[in-house]
């Protein structure tokens, strides 16, 4: 799947948006790739998914025994991910600010994992994310993503494999370009800034 294809099932699935939105991270954005409205359809869902899949090499792939992703927008894609390699998919959540693996899902020590986002901007959940598989017992052999918003500068730490990279300049509050600062912002995200 290129490039194109992707963005091609995203603009399908009305969820390629251009506008002022801000990002979980809090940085603000001309353009937005809103993961859950591509994702609704099991079928495209599955499609990315198993194109994501094919993209990491056997010498990671073959080792994954799980993926984790952050609820609440890495859990359908890591579900599908999961699908994809034919492993359990499990989350982390944030009862209490931090995320933490909980209802019942358990990681054998050292049980190798694929942690899987839906879009990756700061890395800071991913990261976050990470920490608490390590915290579980699990091990993080590799991040992937839909989608790389970090115009290629994210480090998770561990090889980082996305579907599609989309490099848009983001901007904190305060460095807004005046063309973006004069449309009116929108948050479509699940997490408060």
């Amino acid at each position: 799947m290129t490039d194109d294809d992707v963005l091609a099932e995203f603009r399908a699935a009305d969820a390629l948006l251009e506008g002022h939105f801000i990002l979980s991270s809090g940085l603000h954005s001309s353009r937005y790739l809103q993961c859950a409205r591509v994702l609704m359809d099991p079928r495209r869902g599955a499609r990315l998914a198993e194109a994501l899949a094919a993209r990491i090499p056997d010498s990671i792939r073959t080792r994954i025994a799980a993926v984790v992703s952050p609820a609440m927008g890495g859990v359908i894609a890591g579900h599908e991910m999961a699908r994809a390699l034919g492993v359990e998919a499990m989350f982390v959540e944030r009862p209490t600010g931090t995320f933490e693996l909980r209802r019942g899902f358990r990681l054998a020590a050292g049980q190798e994992v694929l942690m899987m986002e839906d879009v990756v901007t700061t890395g800071l959940s991913s990261r976050e994310a990470i920490g608490a598989i390590a915290a579980a017992g699990g091990t993080v052999i590799a991040g992937a993503a839909l989608v790389d918003r970090s115009n290629g500068s994210v480090d998770l730490g561990v090889p980082f494999f996305p579907l599609i990279r989309l490099d848009v300049p983001t901007y904190a509050a305060d460095a807004l370009p005046p063309e973006l600062a004069a449309v009116p912002a929108s948050k479509p995200g699940s997490r408060a800034a």
